[in-house]
């Protein structure tokens, strides 16, 4: 979608049964999007999460959005995982991440994540190894540990992302999100989905498109 185009952005987050909601979402209003979910839950995790988001929403370049968060959040003692999306001139985004929050790419029917998890789980899953359920939990990446060289990313031409913590991708998995985004979409739709689906996180999620 070129940028001369109206972008319609939705976002919502909720606490759920946590004491903090350590989940951020940010964005400039037209071309840079993110999500952040702070490690751990307490008020250090809120700081660094909300510190993340608000530096990398100021840069129209993902990579260096995340460095940008990198940087901010090295005068907090928590740290976060994060994913930014920027709308491209001649449409669809590209993506960046560090950790296990993630992106959707949806045209209205099939869903592809583009994202990779930076988790233990996944360095096994990676090298044929079935890893056991906890390890989907323990990132190996995150904001205060990311480098130019393990970012990850991402593009795609669909017209419509979606940018989740593990609070929404969690509870509803592939098929949930995917069902939930061929309907009306909204980010708040996700959120409250997870919950009911017995979410035991944050969830925050922003839907573009």
């Amino acid at each position: 979608m070129p940028l001369g185009t109206a972008l319609t952005v939705t976002y919502a987050s909720d606490r759920g049964p946590r004491t903090h909601n350590a989940d951020a979402y940010a964005t400039n209003g037209r071309r840079t999007f993110v999500v952040a979910d702070g490690v751990g839950d307490s008020v250090s995790a809120v700081e660094a999460a909300h510190a993340a988001a608000q530096a990398a929403s100021l840069l129209t370049d993902p990579v260096a959005a995340i460095l940008a968060a990198r940087d901010a959040v090295q005068v907090h003692s928590g740290d976060a995982v994060i994913v930014v999306a920027v709308a491209r001139p001649d449409g669809g985004f590209d993506v960046a991440w560090a950790g296990d929050a993630r992106a959707y790419a949806s045209d209205g029917e099939d869903l592809v994540q583009l994202t990779t998890d930076h988790t233990v789980a996944e360095y096994f899953r990676e090298r044929g190894v079935v890893p056991q359920p906890r390890l989907e939990h323990i990132v190996t990446n995150t904001v205060r540990h990311a480098t130019r060289e393990n970012i990850g990313r991402a593009a795609t031409r669909a017209s419509r992302l979606v940018l989740a913590s593990d609070g929404v991708y969690g509870p509803l998995g592939h098929n949930g999100i995917e069902a939930i985004l061929a309907g009306h979409v909204s980010a708040d739709r996700l959120v409250r989905a997870a919950l009911y689906a017995g979410g035991t996180d944050n969830a925050t999620a922003l839907v573009v498109s």
